[in-house]
Formats: structure tokens, C-alpha cells, sequence
């Protein structure tokens, strides 16, 4: 299986369909219309291609074009003269550049005496990018869990292992210390079960709003070298969108307790710590891939565990401490 690369850089002819329709320029409308019902036109047809008596690439005709000219006129009268056509030689991606600069549905590869000998239509340019777009959010998601899908695709059980468990350790071990921060505010759940309620639910939300922060800094550090001034600026951004999560999320889940359950302290409680448990979630996926850039790591692999972890730790920080100050 070829990577991303190797299959944007194959020839375009291996590509290139060979169901096209030739017409001739001496053509009238009413012949070529006889030649396009004899020799039939696969659905994806949108243009037709006029050549002359050595079999050369003269004109194109769009198929409004062929239908709506006078039938006394000739192919070589309404045709289109100036074609973009793609060399043989050229590659995928090349193909792929034509359609971006030109906008056209569809364009004809011709040989070097300009004899068309394949047609190229938007679909390929559309499935590419799908394609391209598929393989670097799998090998995004994989990153964000600690490891490149590339490590695992064909490993064995044991290297895969090798691979996983590692990350999978720095999960368990904000998993424990997450369990002893909770044990040490057993009065506090004690005095509130709603607080065991809705717990689930404020690391849901603080995770996701980390990761969300994690994946657009990571994608920054791709196109650009960080400095302590970008830092800055993204951090104020960040701080910004943070306070406005924070409220938005927390005064609807505070509603939602108030509501369902009819207790004020709790509801305040609840709200206020998702408020600050977003803030911290911004803040660390911000900074968590920016430090590990800064120390020349790879922040695409460590990210996404270490992110994670300071961000319910601190969430369950907040989320106790809180509530154990208003109760």
C-alpha cells in the first residue's frame, strides 16, 4: 500500500479514463450528434473533444455548446480553440494543480503530438482530496493518542503493545491520582451526591475543550516557527474563547443542576467549576504542545496524554476544592 506521496506522484495515465468521445472538426452539429448516438457517451461525459484528420487535439466542445449551435454550423466553427490540456508525463498532483488554477470539470491528457489519449474530470480532484484529508485525520487521531498509525499498522501484538503501553501508563497514572484527590473530599460528596452526578459529565467537557485547544495549537506548530510572542498573542486568544466556554457551559449545566434538582449551592458550585476547569483546559492545550516544541519534542505524540491528564486533574481540582468551599 503507497503512502500519501507516492500516489500523488504516479502518473496521471494510471489515472485517466479512456471512455472519452473524439469528433471530427469537419463535422456538422447533425453528425456529430449521429456519431455521439452510434458510438454512445459514458454519464460522467461533460465535454467533447474535436480533432482534426491526424488525429490532433484542435477543440473542445461543451455539451450545452453541441446542443443549442445551429445544425448548419460545423464542429470547427463553435468549438473551443484554446484547450488546457495535461502532458502525459505529468503526475496526480500535477493534474490535481490544473484543476485548482483553471476551475474546469474536466481536461484531456495528451501525448507529445498532442493526440488526446485520456480525460481527467473533477472527480479525481474530489476523491483526492477526500482521500488526503481521510489519511491526515487518521494519522492525526493516532497521534493524539500517543503513537503514529505508521508504528502500528503491520506490527506484531507485542510491538503494538510496545507502542501503546506507555501512554496508556500516563493515563493510568493521572487515573490514580485522580482517584486520591477524590478520596481526600469524601466529606464533601458526602454532603452532596450531586456532585457524583455530574462529574462524568465536567471532565467530558474539559477534555473535549482541551483536546479541541490541543489539535488547532499542533496544527499552528506544522506551519510556523513558535515564539514567545506568538505564545502571547495565542494565548490571549485562547484565555478569550476559554472565559466564553467556560460561561456558556457552565451556566447551562448550573441551570440544568438548579433545575432538575432545586439546589442553588450545588448548581453554583457545579457551574463555577466548569468555568474554571475550561480555563485550565485552554491553558494547557496551548501550552502543553508549545513547551514540548520549545524542548524539541514531538507534540504531536506526547500532546495528547499529557494534556490530558493535567486537564482532569486540575478539573477534579477545581471541581472539589470549590465545592467544598461553598458547602
Amino acid at each position: 500500500m503507497t503512502n500519501g506521496s507516492d500516489h500523488l506522484n504516479q502518473p496521471i495515465l494510471n489515472v485517466a479514463r479512456k471512455d472519452f468521445t473524439t469528433l471530427h472538426h469537419d463535422y456538422t452539429v447533425p453528425q456529430a450528434l449521429d456519431a455521439i448516438r452510434q458510438g454512445g457517451t459514458d454519464e460522467k461525459i461533460v465535454y467533447f473533444y474535436v480533432i482534426d484528420a491526424d488525429k490532433h487535439l484542435t477543440g473542445v466542445l461543451p455539451t450545452r455548446r453541441l446542443l443549442t449551435a445551429p445544425l448548419e454550423r460545423t464542429l470547427s466553427e463553435i468549438m473551443i480553440t484554446r484547450v488546457v490540456a495535461i502532458p502525459h508525463t505529468a503526475t496526480v498532483l500535477d493534474a490535481c494543480e490544473v484543476f485548482v488554477m483553471h476551475k474546469f470539470l474536466a481536461f484531456p491528457v495528451v501525448d507529445e503530438q498532442r493526440r488526446i489519449v485520456g480525460v481527467v474530470d473533477i472527480g479525481l480532484l474530489t476523491n483526492e482530496a477526500f482521500d488526503i484529508a481521510e489519511r491526515e485525520q487518521t494519522a492525526a487521531l493516532f497521534e493524539s493518542l500517543g503513537f503514529r498509525i505508521s508504528q502500528v499498522r503491520k506490527a506484531s501484538p507485542l510491538l503494538a503493545f510496545r507502542f501503546r503501553f506507555p501512554w496508556l501508563l500516563a493515563t493510568i497514572g493521572s487515573g490514580t491520582f485522580c482517584a486520591l484527590l477524590a478520596s481526600a473530599y469524601e466529606v464533601t460528596l458526602a454532603k452532596s451526591i450531586v456532585l457524583a452526578f455530574f462529574l462524568t459529565m465536567v471532565l467530558g467537557l474539559a477534555e473535549s475543550v482541551g483536546v479541541q485547544s490541543m489539535t488547532i495549537t499542533i496544527q499552528a506548530l506544522r506551519i510556523m516557527r513558535p515564539t514567545f510572542g506568538w505564545y502571547l498573542d495565542a494565548f490571549r486568544r485562547e484565555a478569550g474563547t476559554a472565559l466564553l466556554l467556560g460561561a456558556g457551559c457552565g451556566t447551562v449545566v448550573g441551570l440544568i443542576v438548579w433545575l432538575w434538582r432545586g439546589v442553588g449551592i450545588e448548581a453554583l458550585a457545579i457551574g463555577g467549576s466548569i468555568s474554571l476547569a475550561l480555563c485550565a483546559a485552554c491553558f494547557f492545550g496551548l501550552s502543553v504542545p508549545a513547551l514540548l516544541h520549545a524542548l524539541k519534542l514531538d507534540p504531536k505524540i506526547a500532546a495528547g496524554p499529557i494534556t490530558l491528564a493535567f486537564t482532569d486533574i486540575f478539573t477534579l481540582l477545581f471541581y472539589f476544592s470549590l465545592a467544598a468551599l461553598l458547602l
